[in-house]
């Protein structure tokens, strides 16, 4: 079907070249670096004091995104400092390797909250996007094609600034968290499952079965070796609060544990983050996803966790929303995904 579109190269236009924004007044824009992720984390932190206080950007984790093969923290992003040299707004285009159903530019970044309404997050936004039709216009793949960004809730302005240039939304993501200290699930695995703590020995397996679980969600595209290995690599993963289901020697399951103790002053509470939870389409309906979710919250709760937090597509067509509701998981947070598709 994909195949019938003209490349990419033929449907989307980009400039052959762009500058950088310039002002508004004392306001000085530059490339970013590869040694910029301290000061990104910096800003990362007052941007999300009104974005989203429960979490922040951590300093690997800005390392980690900047050291991709795939992205060129030059080419692909920019810094704004104003007449002091404090970093006031930073955003970064991204184009997640080796697509196989759509092409997606993610755009990353933010301004801070005290210079907001002089026009910083416009010329941010334009730039991104330019370079982001640059990027697509470069490609000579025939797949469906979308430039995305995301908006908190709290942060409305930044929703009508992607819909004034042309950005409509297209997802609704919700944060859910469980307090487990009333988080009483039993586990009980369908019959022939067996959960065992996530291993490296089995880290490839669990990537083919996160990929093949995850084939049918909205805008999903297969994790690569390199970026499943250079999760796994941040001090936040915690292999052994993460579980895997086996039928036999078959990965069916699986539940991703990231844990960042500098969220917890923020949430008022120690915490892990539920980055991924799947189920392969054949064991879909049985109770798996319930069961794994429920032994990883019995082994968050023997860590001494009081909370446990996760993002959810209210769309999902695995019903995964509902799973977790009746594990007493409430929401508490939106954020919207707004597109351009090509």
């Amino acid at each position: 079907m994909t195949d019938k579109q003209p490349e990419l190269r033929d449907r989307v236009p980009a400039p052959d070249d762009f500058a950088l924004p310039e002002g508004p007044e004392g306001i000085h824009w530059r490339p970013l670096t590869a040694d910029d992720a301290a000061t990104l984390t910096d800003l990362a932190e007052r941007i999300s004091a009104r974005d989203h206080p429960t979490w922040s950007e951590s300093l690997d984790e800005l390392l980690e995104e900047l050291r991709h093969s795939w992205v060129d923290p030059a080419r692909d992003g920019i810094l704004a400092v104003d007449a002091e040299g404090t970093a006031i707004a930073w955003g970064l285009v991204v184009a997640p390797p080796e697509p196989e159903s759509i092409v997606r530019i993610i755009l990353f970044g933010g301004v801070d909250p005290a210079h907001r309404g002089r026009g910083i997050g416009r010329q941010l936004l334009a730039w991104q996007h330019s370079r982001a039709q640059q990027m697509l216009a470069a490609s000579d793949l025939t797949l469906p094609a979308s430039v995305m960004s995301y908006a908190a809730d709290l942060a409305p302005e930044h929703g009508r600034l992607l819909e004034r240039l042309g950005f409509e939304p297209a997802r609704y993501f919700t944060t859910l968290e469980c307090a487990l200290s009333a988080s009483t699930a039993a586990v009980t695995l369908p019959e022939g499952v067996r959960v065992e703590t996530f291993s490296s020995e089995r880290s490839e397996a669990v990537r083919a079965a996160k990929n093949a679980a995850f084939a049918d969600h909205w805008g999903s595209q297969p994790a690569t070796r390199e970026g499943w290995e250079s999760m796994q690599a941040l001090p936040s993963f915690r292999p052994e609060l993460c579980r895997v289901a086996l039928v036999d020697d078959e990965i069916v399951g699986f539940v991703i544990t990231e844990i960042n103790e500098d969220d917890w002053e923020r949430q008022g509470a120690s915490s892990a983050y539920i980055g991924l939870v799947g189920t392969v389409r054949e064991w879909r309906g049985r109770g798996l996803a319930s069961a794994l979710l429920a032994d990883v919250l019995q082994a968050y709760r023997a860590a001494d966790l009081e909370l446990a937090v996760l993002d959810v597509d209210t769309e999902n067509p695995t019903g995964a929303l509902g799973v977790y509701t009746r594990l007493g998981f409430e929401p508490t947070a939106r954020d919207v995904a707004y597109r351009v598709v090509y």
